[in-house]
Parts: structure tokens; C-alpha cells; sequence
């Protein structure tokens, strides 16, 4: 069995604005309306995800990741419309070129030996 892994990065200067791990993060944040719980869900500590969520809110125009004022029922943090809609677009972005890269893959495959053996 083989597979083709993609890792999309967009730059922004020094940074990477969205790869697939802060995607992932930000989808872990959608899910789960706190980045302290998305970072556990990830196996991330809290501070490596507040500095992603950080600088992903810079490098964009406006703010992929919000929070929201505690309270008597809490804090949390959501994404953005922007955030929704940079990470949808992300994830399209990868599925549409790794669908570009399957016929290369399938001849490329072919010539791979068996890993079972």
C-alpha cells in the first residue's frame, strides 16, 4: 500500500500563515470552543497553541481565532467567519491538489516495492 502526502504551507514573510497542523488546530478549536482543549485533543501544549492561534491572527487581514470574555459561564474561544472560511478554503485547496497528483501517483506507485516483504 502506498499514499502521497501533500503539505500545503502558505507563507506570509517569515511565517507560515496555515499548514496542515494549524488547520488542524483550528479545526480542534472550532470543535471544541477552547484552545486549551483543542491543544490537548492535538497532544500540544497550551503555550505552543496560544503562539499558532497567534500568529495565524497576524498573518491574515483579520483574526482567524477569537476569544471570548469569561464570565459566569466561562470564556471560550471560537473562530472567526474569516477563520471558517480560511480554513474551508485550506482543506479545498488540498483535497483539489492532491486530486491533480493521483494520476502521477498511480504510475509512481506502480514502481514501488512491496513494504510487506
Amino acid at each position: 500500500m502506498h499514499r502521497l502526502d501533500l503539505k500545503i504551507r502558505l507563507h506570509c514573510g517569515a511565517d507560515i500563515a496555515i499548514g496542515p497542523g494549524k488547520a488542524d488546530l483550528l479545526e480542534a478549536i472550532r470543535q471544541t470552543g477552547s484552545i486549551s482543549a483543542a491543544a490537548r485533543s492535538l497532544g500540544m501544549s497550551y503555550r505552543r497553541a496560544w503562539l499558532l492561534v497567534e500568529t495565524m491572527n497576524r498573518c491574515f487581514k483579520e483574526p482567524l481565532v477569537t476569544t471570548l470574555a469569561g464570565g459566569r459561564h466561562g470564556g471560550g474561544t471560537q473562530l472567526t467567519e474569516v477563520g471558517v472560511h480560511v480554513l474551508r478554503r485550506y482543506r479545498d485547496l488540498c483535497d483539489q491538489a492532491l486530486a491533480a497528483v493521483q494520476d502521477g501517483l498511480d504510475d509512481l506507485g506502480a514502481l514501488l516495492a512491496d513494504p510487506t516483504r
